[in-house]
């Protein structure tokens, strides 16, 4: 296989090229804009490129089959709908655990907490809510690790143990980190879309309970 057979195999796809890439950017963009954990984007993309790839070097190479936009698009669909059957069969995400409660904060009032459980306990508590899309992969996985994240830096369920980030939570809230945006794109959760007033009222209850701020 010479250089000039390659720029001529890559000439007689310009409109897979910028398929793929077109595609790519969407891809990068939705997974960024979601969450998607790193392992997701090597395994999507290992499951549909790899095939892809294999069927390209073998085109190439002088296979029977000669390589067309219309064959690797063929090819390129087949691969990114056999990458979507195959990743519903990984494990992850689809346990949906809720650990045992054994200990919350010493809430100001009841108020306070309500605007927590709406605003934080989807991923910093033992009392989430998997919503009926967190079965499906690749959605279970950022669920999934969201969740893991969001309980490993501070768990409201469990404040009978040390909470390492428990005293930065007002300063979460104030800087608009809590709850991230993108627990709240595309019109998901809803309830956690706490008006200023409520905010407000969030926070100046979470002052008056013990261990959530650094005074």
């Amino acid at each position: 296989m010479n250089l000039r057979h390659l720029v001529d195999s890559a000439k007689s796809l310009k409109i897979s090229l910028i398929v793929v890439g077109v595609l790519s950017i969407v891809f990068v963009i939705f997974g960024l804009l979601i969450g998607l954990p790193p392992f997701g984007y090597v395994l999507i993309v290992g499951i549909v490129a790899i095939p892809t790839l294999v069927d390209v070097g073998r085109s190439i190479r002088g296979g029977s089959n000669k390589l067309t936009d219309a064959r690797f698009l063929l090819v390129l669909c087949a691969s990114i709908l056999v990458m979507l059957i195959a990743i519903q069969a990984v494990p992850y995400g689809r346990a949906h655990s809720n650990p045992p409660i054994t200990g919350e904060p010493q809430w100001s009032s009841p108020r306070t907490r309500e605007l927590m459980v709406r605003a934080c306990f989807g991923c910093h508590s033992n009392e989430v809510e998997y919503p009926s899309y967190a079965s499906v992969a690749p959605i279970s996985w950022v669920v999934e690790a969201h969740i893991v994240e969001g309980r490993e830096k501070v768990n409201y369920s469990e404040f009978d143990q040390r909470q390492g980030d428990a005293d930065e939570t007002i300063e979460t809230i104030e800087e608009g980190s809590m709850p991230p945006a993108y627990y709240t794109r595309f019109g998901r959760h809803p309830e956690a879309n706490l008006t200023s007033a409520e905010l407000e009222e969030l926070i100046e209850g979470l002052r008056l309970t013990p261990g959530l701020s650094e005074d």
